[in-house]
């Protein structure tokens, strides 16, 4: 065989090769080929990366890497350049690092978000940016106190304007409440709707706070009601449970909200 291939077997009894090199005393899966030629040019690409004193991360895309899969030529060079191997595809920089999903699609993250996306890899679908934990699939944007149905500009904002910079200082939250929503871009003016059949306005209030208390209260009276539908609960932090509970009683619900929950 050539050096750095061996042959496996697939269940069906199909041979197929992969490909591994050992770098730094360590054995590095180069991953599967369906043929030897592949699998060798691959195990000689990672021994170029490994080597080439002059080459950066911004030059994996050229075309003399492409035997190797984008991601293992990033695990490679970051664990020449960096003395780290970290299985998935992140380049260290200064106190900060890269986590590319491709040649022209790097994503940044503050340096103590390191050990979870080491260990967490991140999978794109529909535009959103997932990761596998415990069995369920967690929007990364949860992190940030984000939820999945917030829109970009209006429940929060890049500070400076990179949708891939994912460092905290650089991510405003301006409502991580459900069903809250800041009013035509209004100061400290928010709307209220809850999904029934489709949204129903539930009010407009002057603070986030009150905004999150009125959706719970109207999430509980369509309860009341015999609705069945399962609303996520705003937890309000900052409101203890007295003061929230003066806020429950007292807020107003808007009559159109009301005259909808006595139709049902």
């Amino acid at each position: 065989m050539l050096p750095g291939v061996y042959i496996a077997k697939k269940k069906s009894g199909e041979v197929y090769y992969r490909s591994n090199i050992t770098y730094r005393n360590k054995h590095i899966s180069l991953g599967s080929f369906p043929t030897e030629e592949a699998a060798h040019k691959a195990y000689r690409t990672a021994g170029r990366i490994t080597n080439e004193e002059s080459l950066t991360v911004e030059k994996l895309g050229d075309k003399r890497f492409a035997s190797l899969p984008f991601e293992k030529r990033v695990v490679l060079l970051n664990f020449s350049k960096n003395g780290i191997y970290i299985k998935n595809p992140i380049y260290l920089r200064k106190n900060f690092f890269s986590y590319y999903m491709s040649p022209n699609e790097e994503y940044k993250f503050d340096i103590d978000d390191l050990f979870y996306y080491s260990c967490h890899k991140i999978m794109k679908r529909g535009g959103y940016l997932y990761v596998n934990d415990y069995g369920m699939q967690y929007n990364i944007l949860y992190r940030y106190g984000i939820h999945s149905h917030s829109v970009p500009g209006r429940d929060y904002l890049f500070i400076n304007g990179d949708e891939r910079d994912f460092r905290y200082s650089n991510i405003e939250v301006l409502n991580g409440y459900h069903g809250v929503f800041v009013k035509d871009d209004m100061i400290d003016v928010y709307d209220v709707r809850i999904n029934i059949v489709g949204e129903v306005k539930v009010g407009t209030y002057r603070s986030a706070t009150e905004a999150a208390v009125a959706y719970n209260k109207a999430a509980d009276l369509l309860h009341e009601k015999g609705l069945k539908k399962a609303y996520p609960v705003n937890y309000v932090a900052e409101l203890g449970r007295e003061e929230y509970r003066q806020i429950y009683d007292s807020i107003k619900l808007s009559k159109g909200f009301i005259d909808y929950m006595e139709k049902m």
